[in-house]
């Protein structure tokens, strides 16, 4: 695709990148990219409007503005996505952290809220998201977090330096294999697991069109690993222990099912932002 003709002054270039992309958040996106290339915050792009990039700044602006008209995801044109307040690291082994999952750890830090001491678990952490925000909200309790991708694990630890987060040891393998047979139990299990039919035709919209496959898609109508989650919790969780998981909008019957049959008590689903059924929890005892 040839480059398009941006304008060098910083108002006349955001109009016109705003014009070139598509969808409601053009001209936040806009912002987000050139505010990338001048590292600078949206507000002193708006308070110097009439600031004139050089032609380092503009090609630097055209070649992410490309990028992001062909689809590729603003977090991995710019390598960072914030999640519950932390600043992420992500890459393309790695799922984009969404606000959506913020529900998982709110709810979360409630059910653990005054209490210190405790152990907890992230299958599948990805880029650390939830493991990181737990760990932060609980610098008390120890954090495990597995993932069976080791590229991951290690965008995961490289996040765990940078914001200075000690009290999360890092474990690779595919689910519970993950730890060993004799691994200590935990007081809360939480996951965002893939739960995408692969049959889904949003695959082949967005930001999904560019992130890992393998977590984002599961057998059994998408319902595989949540499945595979469930059964083996109890032999993981403490007494009194919480399972917490994201699943899809239309899933969480079935998760409920999983988890009543399971022998969980205490059973609920919670919304996500857009009012959605995103997360449900379960209680051993």
């Amino acid at each position: 695709m040839a480059a398009f003709a941006i304008p060098s002054r910083v108002a006349d270039a955001l109009r016109s990148a705003t014009l070139q992309l598509s969808g409601d958040d053009a001209r936040r996106e806009a912002e987000i990219l050139l505010g990338a290339v001048l590292q600078r915050g949206r507000t002193w792009l708006f308070a110097h409007a009439d600031a004139v990039l050089s032609e380092t700044e503009l090609a630097r602006f055209n070649a992410l503005l490309q990028q992001r008209i062909e689809g590729r995801p603003v977090a991995y044109l710019l390598g960072h996505r914030e999640f519950f307040g932390l600043d992420l690291r992500v890459s393309a082994e790695t799922l984009i952290p969404r606000a959506d999952t913020e529900t998982l750890v709110e709810h979360a830090l409630h059910l653990l809220h005054g209490r210190s001491g405790l152990r907890v678990l992230d299958l599948g952490t990805g880029s650390g998201a939830i493991a990181l925000a737990l760990a932060r909200h609980l610098p008390e309790s120890e954090v495990w977090a597995t993932d069976r991708s080791e590229s991951a694990l290690q965008v995961a630890q490289e996040n765990a330096r940078q914001l200075g987060i000690h009290n999360v040891r890092f474990f690779a393998g595919d689910w519970w294999s993950a730890l060993s047979p004799d691994a200590a139990k935990f007081d809360l299990i939480a996951s965002n697991p893939p739960y995408i039919d692969a049959n889904d035709p949003h695959l082949r919209q967005g930001d999904l069109r560019f992130e890992p496959r393998s977590a984002l898609v599961a057998d059994e109508q998408g319902l595989a690993d949540l499945r595979r989650i469930i059964a083996s919790a109890a032999v993981h969780l403490r007494p009194g222990g919480w399972l917490l998981l994201e699943h899809g909008w239309q899933q969480s019957e079935d998760v409920q099912n999983l988890l009543s049959t399971a022998g969980a008590q205490a059973i609920a689903t919670l919304v996500d932002l857009g009012g959605q059924p995103r997360v449900s929890l379960g209680r051993w005892f």
